[in-house]
């Protein structure tokens, strides 16, 4: 392991995130439009919750840099999705989740292992909860790879292939 962040423990996370790019850059509008688990809830509006979610966590509320740097600047989490009437391309789309990974891949870098264990407060309404820096990563993962088997199950119910989080975590050998 090099550096002093935490970036070799999430390694290989960075490939599902390619992988939904590749998958949502060549989509029509009309295939953005595709439901995902509810009739109101489109392909589009899926991925940029997805991207959205990770400027929320990592910049508003554990208050690391480049939130500006995306097109998710409200500090209350509200999105793109937000605006039903007004549906994203795919190319707006791509550039939301490379500048939102860019913050992930820093935070990884400069979040240590002894770090983890920080805390952000997080208030919603009169409820005040607590979480460290390590349930966020979880919870980030896990909810790209929530959205990304939607996306998945949608694109593949509409005959236009599936996503394949794991692509380049493995290799196949020949001998056995």
């Amino acid at each position: 392991m090099t550096g002093s962040g935490v970036a070799a423990f999430y390694k290989g996370w960075q490939l599902a995130n390619e992988e939904l790019i590749r998958v949502v850059e060549p989509l029509s509008p009309a295939q953005l439009q595709l439901p995902v688990g509810s009739p109101t809830w489109p392909i589009w509006a899926s991925v940029s919750h997805l991207a959205g979610t990770r400027v929320y966590w990592l910049c508003h509320v554990f208050e690391e840099p480049g939130a500006e740097t995306t097109p998710f600047v409200d500090p209350t989490g509200v999105g793109w999705e937000d605006e039903p009437d007004h549906p994203r391309r795919a190319d707006e789309l791509v550039g939301a989740l490379r500048s939102t990974w860019a913050i992930v891949e820093h935070t990884l870098g400069v979040w240590t292992p002894e770090s983890l264990g920080r805390e952000a407060r997080r208030v919603l309404g009169d409820t005040v909860r607590m979480h460290t820096r390590q349930s966020v990563l979880m919870r980030m993962i896990t909810h790209d790879a929530f959205h990304s088997g939607e996306i998945s199950l949608a694109l593949g119910s509409n005959g236009l292939g599936a996503i394949d989080m794991w692509r380049g975590l493995s290799r196949v050998v020949t001998d056995r």
